[in-house]
Parts: structure tokens; sequence; C-alpha cells
């Protein structure tokens, strides 16, 4: 469950289950009444955190929680010597600096989360503080520390070491919990209100041990959001490498066993009572724009050149009336994000990036965010997209995140993208796997080249097969008109494969449709109407269901862009009278509302004709 949510909720309702505190709970709670260190080891995405946002909160008024990532830390975000003045000689002395967050002005609970994925250097300066509760030179004691938490997952897949030395452990009171330990249901159970998750978590309770790991509350949590918008309830489990995530338990040999999830995820849309569509109009749009509405993280995955990046950040614009902020990741450095810099008062702040600063509404786009140019850029990133914080401060007014990634192979071949885990995967609210038809990209080109993009789509569209088009993205139909309008060959505009190879792609008939060769589209049939209309009367007095002639203006007008169908709408609304009721009842199914709308249009005229 994510941080943010559980902690709004409980601000909300400002209740505690009526059966007393979650184990978890009363662990915090011990701890600090001891003046112990605990370390908290469970799996990713049962609440550890947001317990911690929540009870120290709830229980603890006045007593601040200092949230450190520490997969996020780099040397100097701790600890730094820096030269001060000191006030009573005037001279210029090297002292330690602690970061500004260590001193909050009140008691602070510390929580060190994600300990286990810290550099070495760093997990030095963390043996001092769980072994001390001192950091260099300052006790935090005196600083008003009342308590130190480690937390992490144990599972070597997700973290970069295993705590062996004994001095360490010896200093610590450790405490291994599962979701069972946490307050998750209570939780959820007040964000999705008026809906009775009783059946939810009844469902939840009776999956094997394996699916519920992998159906963590945090996943389970993003299920429930999809399913609040309508959305498809996939879209809550997470892409890992690539792959969404399968409900599936492993079989004796360690292969996934049978694929439960489109069961899990019909059963738990039937507790609630919403929709569990395949898929639905306008994907790409709509999320983003729930984005901006719920203060979401999303995750799209696509491949190259289908305008995945150009469309999110165009909706963004348009929610916000402002331009939402931009990174490329493989250029992105951690100083593009803060940087730590001594400040008055004797400790180390961090400054942040002028763009995150100010009250105006933000978004973020993470371009190729898999394809971080390191590691600390990357480990600076998951803090804001798990806490919404930067190096440990809000963001003022931040509305949506959006991250935009090429999947590891498209078309056979491999993409130089890095790889993810399950705790990394797991931190959006819905992921996306996006397909090319769900850019809306067609309507941008023949607003943008005309005539010259409607050749050129039509080519597209109806003269090579499927995999030919997977090779022929949009930004590769955008290259090929600008080359046409130069008189250059179009075999440039295609992917460059090495040694004097293109993309296997036949551009033949794209050439003669160029040149003028007679082809049939809908400008063809807006320009003979009255013979196409003759066509389509004698087809439907030979055959019930149409002949040939039915069956190319259909596959015209199921192909033409809604701008397209517009522009020919009197023709479009002859025409479609004469079609089978089969064919014309296909132009609702899957269309986007626009699309929708225009069809409704044109039954009704078609009725009054």
């Amino acid at each position: 469950m994510s941080t943010r949510t559980e902690h709004s909720t409980v601000r909300r309702t400002g209740t505690r289950r009526p059966e007393g505190p979650s184990r978890l709970e009363e662990f915090i709670d011990a701890m600090i009444d001891l003046g112990q260190t605990g370390q908290i080891f469970g799996e990713h995405g049962i609440g550890k955190t947001a317990t911690f946002f929540s009870h120290i909160a709830e229980a603890h008024p006045g007593t601040a929680l200092v949230y450190v990532p520490a997969a996020n830390l780099t040397p100097d975000d701790l600890l730094v010597n820096a030269p001060v003045r000191d006030p009573a000689t005037g001279e210029l002395v090297l002292r330690q600096l602690v970061m500004s967050q260590l001193k909050p002005g009140r008691p602070f609970v510390l929580l060190i989360d994600d300990s286990l994925q810290a550099g070495d250097t760093i997990q030095s300066q963390l043996m001092q503080v769980a072994c001390n509760w001192t950091l260099g030179e300052h006790d935090l004691r005196e600083l008003g520390c009342v308590g130190v938490f480690l937390t992490d997952n144990e599972s070597q897949a997700e973290t970069s070491a295993r705590r062996g030395d004994l001095a360490l452990l010896d200093r610590m009171v450790t405490m291994r919990i599962t979701a069972n330990d946490t307050s998750w249901r209570r939780h959820l159970a007040a964000e999705y209100r008026p809906w009775d998750l009783t059946e939810v978590f009844a469902l939840w309770a009776s999956l094997p041990a394996t699916l519920r790991q992998l159906l963590s509350p945090r996943t389970l949590d993003h299920v429930l959001a999809n399913a609040r918008e309508g959305f498809p309830l996939r879209w809550g489990l997470p892409i890992v490498d690539g792959e969404r995530l399968r409900l599936a338990e492993p079989g004796p040999d360690g292969r996934p066993g049978t694929n439960r999830t489109t069961e899990i995820l019909d059963r738990i849309a039937r507790a609630v009572g919403a929709p569990n569509p395949p898929r639905i109009a306008d994907p790409v749009r709509q999320v983003v724009r729930a984005a901006l509405r719920n203060r979401w993280t999303v995750l799209l995955q696509g491949p190259p050149g289908c305008g995945k990046t150009e469309l999110v950040r165009e909706t963004l614009r348009q929610g916000l009336g402002r331009e939402p902020l931009y990174f490329s990741l493989p250029v992105t450095n951690v100083e593009d994000l803060c940087a730590p810099v001594p400040s008055p008062d004797g400790t180390l702040d961090n400054l942040l990036a002028a763009k995150f600063t100010g009250p105006e509404p933000k978004a973020i786009v993470w371009d190729e965010y898999n394809r971080p140019k390191d590691k600390a850029a990357f480990a600076k990133l998951m803090e804001i997209t798990q806490e919404w914080s930067l190096a440990g401060r809000r963001i003022e007014n931040l509305r949506a995140q959006i991250a935009v990634q090429n999947p590891p192979y498209h078309l056979g071949r491999k993409l130089l993208v890095s790889r993810n885990n399950i705790a990394q995967a797991s931190r959006f609210t819905a992921s996306l796997e996006v397909e090319p038809e769900d850019i809306p990209a067609n309507e941008w080109l023949i607003d943008r080249y005309g005539a010259d993009a409607e050749t050129v789509l039509e080519w597209w569209k109806h003269d090579i097969d499927e995999e030919g088009r997977a090779w022929i993205t949009k930004r590769t139909l955008e290259r090929m008109i600008k080359l046409h309008r130069r008189g250059l060959p179009l075999e440039m505009a295609t992917v460059y494969l090495g040694d004097g190879e293109y993309a296997p792609v036949p551009l033949t008939a794209l050439v003669d449709r160029l040149r003028g060769r007679p082809v049939t589209g809908l400008r063809e049939l807006a320009r003979d109407v009255d013979a196409w209309e003759a066509r389509l009367r004698r087809a439907a007095e030979q055959f019930s269901e149409g002949g040939a002639d039915s069956d190319v203006v259909h596959q015209i007008l199921a192909n033409a862009e809604l701008s397209q169908l517009r522009k020919h709408r009197a023709v479009v609304t002859r025409l479609v009278a004469l079609l089978p009721p089969k064919l014309r009842a296909t132009y609702l199914v899957g269309a986007s509302e626009k699309q929708q709308r225009f069809w409704t249009e044109v039954f009704m005229a078609m009725r009054k004709r």
C-alpha cells in the first residue's frame, strides 16, 4: 500500500481499528519506550513504511517522522565536512554538517527505509547511527531523536547487502513481519468507501502464500484504484522486466503454473461491483487524466517511435494549463535534480532544481525511464516516484508523474534498457503496455502534413502486413513525408540495421501512391459517390451480407481517421446506410468517445433519410 494513500486515509478518518494496534505498531511503541534501535524485515508492499507515517502521526502527536530512503543516499547526503566561520573567533574551521532533516526542531523518529540497498559508504554511516544513535560528531538524542528504525526486504533480488557483522547486529532488536502484522486492511477499507471490501479481503486471504506475495497489499491497492476509474484491473499489476506480473503459482519444476490472473481480477471486480474491461478507448489520454485527478504515478511501456511521450506531454499540458516538467533519464544527473549545500544554521541542506519549486501545479514526465544515466540519478528518482519528495523535501503541488519506457525486446531485437525488480515496479498505480494503435498519432500527422499524410497512412494501413507496420512507426512515417517533400529516397527514412540493410519493408506501393497511381480511399469514394452507391445497392440486392464492394467500403470507413470521416460526413452517411448491419455495428466497438458520437449521429441521420 502506498505511503501517500495510507497516510492521507488516517488523517481523514482519525480512527483506530477496534481490535487494537497491529503487531508492527506495538513494536514501534516498544522500541521508542525502550530507546532501542529497531530493525524490521518484511516483503515489499505490505505497508511497513506506511505504518510508520500513519502510526507516528496518530499515536505520537508532536513527534516528527524523519524519513530517509537509504537507496537514494549518496555519501555526502547525511554528513559532510565543510568550512564554517567560528562565531567565537571569526576564523574558518572545518565542521561536520548533518542533513537538515535531522534537526526538525522537535522530537523525531528516524526511519531509514530500504536500508540494505545503500552502498558501502552509506552502510558504514548507518552502522554508527544504528549502534550509537550518533552521526559523525553529532549525537542524535541531543538533536531530538527518540527512535531509530531500519526497514527492508531481505530478498537478495531486491537488496545489495546483507548484514552479517555481529557488532552491528548485537545493537538492534529485529522483527520479521508479514502482511498480517500491518493495518493495511483498515486503511484500504477507509480509502475505498462506500465499497465493502470484506469479500476482497476474504479472497486475498484464501490465496496460496506465493500468490499473496505477488498480489501484495500495495498492488491490491493499485488494482482497486484502477477498478474505481473503470479501467482494466490488470493495469494495477506491475510490469517487471518488461512483462506484466502473472498471478501464477510455481509448479514442482519451479516454472509458473496455471495463470490465475484473469480469474482473480474478475472476482475482485465482481466483489466491488466494478467493470473489468479487457481494454478501453484512448487509454493513454484516459490514464494520464486520471493521474492528474488522483495524484497517481503511471508507467507507460511501448515500442519506440509510436508517439507515447508526445501524447503524454500534450495531455498533461491540456490538464495543467502549462508545460509539464520533462526529464530524459539518459542525460539526467543527480545534480539536475538536487544538490547538498551547507546552510547558515550549520546543517546540510539540499537545494532542489528551480523547476521543482514554486506553488504552481506540476506534473513530471520521466522519459526513457529504464535507461538511466547512472544508478545515483535513478535512486533519487525512486524517492520522487515513491514519496513525492526529493531529498526529504516535498515537491509542492505535484499532481502526477508519468514514466515512459521501451520494452526489453522489440521486433526480435534486444533494446538497451535496464532491468527492474518487483519492489521498484510496484510503485506505479497504473502500468500500461501501449500499442501503436493506442496513440492517435494519425490525426496529428494529417493535421500537420495534409494530403501527403493521408496517402502515407493509406499505404501503411492497406499495403503492408502487420510485421511491416511494426517496423514503420509514426515517427518513421513523418520522416518519410519529409523526405518525399524534398525528393529524397524514402528508404533512408526507415530504420537502418547496419551493413547497408534497412528495415525489411517493401516501399514500391508507397512510391506508386505518392506518384499518383490510382487507389481507392475515402477521397476517391467521395469523388465518385454516385457510382459507389449504385455498387452497394447491387451488392445488397444480391447478397444479404454484402459483397466485395461492401467489404471495400467497409474497410475504408473502418480505417479512416475521425477528421477524414467528418470531412466527408454526407458521403459516409449515404454509403454506410447500404452496408450490412453487422458491418455497421463494428464501428462502435472499441471506439473512442468522439468516434462513438460521430457514428451515433451518422446512424441517426441515416434513419431520417
